[in-house]
């Protein structure tokens, strides 16, 4: 099908009108970020971002979303492989039951259940430690991971589990060796999700951590907000801060993140 000019350029137009409104509460926070302190005279101020660090104590917040994020991408990508891998290429009694249980985990918001799960973990002496933020989201991605990871090996062609078989391999070594190399862009598309919600998760932190020594970047930055609430230029330098993990992240996988996602959005 031939695309012609007028359609071309049109295309074109809507796109960079897209990224024009993607761009540009960036670049208003990249100008705030370097603009004078209040009582500073103009110029650009680079020395903001170290005072937004310094200041507000973001090493010790940064940290605890490290930390907590390698938690959940781990241990919730592993559990997601082993649940896709049986969901999506065995035949088990219940298997028609237990995944739509799977599913209600993307179905049910973290406001409706951090109620009941701040005492269950109260109880059992959990909170205020990393376990008490990092198991529901645990939870949460799991459910999402069993359904992408599903999709994924549900895609692959059925000959290369039946050759896997016939060599000998048993189900752990047919998935380790055959199908996780074969779903790299759809494994590193799962992490780099799973690492963005974990690490935008604000109402889990602050319930799970009522004391605030396990106050992870989210809830770093809402501390620093509420003491700087007239200085725009530490805010926006304190949001940069922030972001900029994540963004990294998202820059050093992106190639494998669109491919994983563009695989996704062609599967039946």
């Amino acid at each position: 099908m031939r695309v012609s000019p007028a359609e071309r350029t049109m295309n074109y137009v809507v796109l960079a009108a897209f990224a024009v409104f993607a761009l540009f509460p960036v670049v208003t926070i990249l100008r705030d970020a370097f603009s004078p302190r209040i009582g500073v005279s103009g110029g650009i101020h680079p020395e903001n971002l170290v005072d937004a660090w310094r200041i507000g104590g973001f090493g010790a917040s940064l940290g605890n979303s490290l930390v907590v994020a390698l938690i959940v991408v781990v241990v919730s990508v592993a559990l997601s492989l082993g649940t896709g891998y049986a969901f999506g290429t065995m035949r088990f009694p219940g298997s028609r039951v237990l995944f739509p249980l799977f599913l209600l985990g993307l179905m049910i918001p973290a406001e409706a259940i951090v109620i009941p799960l701040f005492y269950d973990l109260r109880t059992v002496g959990l909170t205020d430690t990393y376990a008490a933020i990092a198991l529901p989201q645990i939870a949460q991605s799991i459910a999402f991971g069993t359904f992408w990871m599903r999709a994924q090996f549900r895609a692959l062609p059925q000959s290369l589990v039946e050759a896997s078989a016939l060599d000998g391999a048993g189900p752990l070594r047919t998935l380790v060796r055959i199908l996780v190399p074969a779903s790299r862009p759809a494994i590193v598309t799962l992490v780099v999700l799973v690492g963005l919600w974990t690490w935008n998760e604000f109402l889990i932190a602050l319930v799970m951590t009522p004391s605030g020594r396990h106050r992870t970047a989210p809830l770093g930055l809402a501390n620093f907000q509420g003491q700087y609430t007239a200085d725009n230029a530490l805010l926006a330098a304190g949001a940069i801060i922030v972001a900029a993990p994540m963004l990294i992240l998202f820059l050093v996988l992106q190639r494998h993140f669109i491919r994983g996602m563009i695989d996704g959005a062609s599967k039946e």
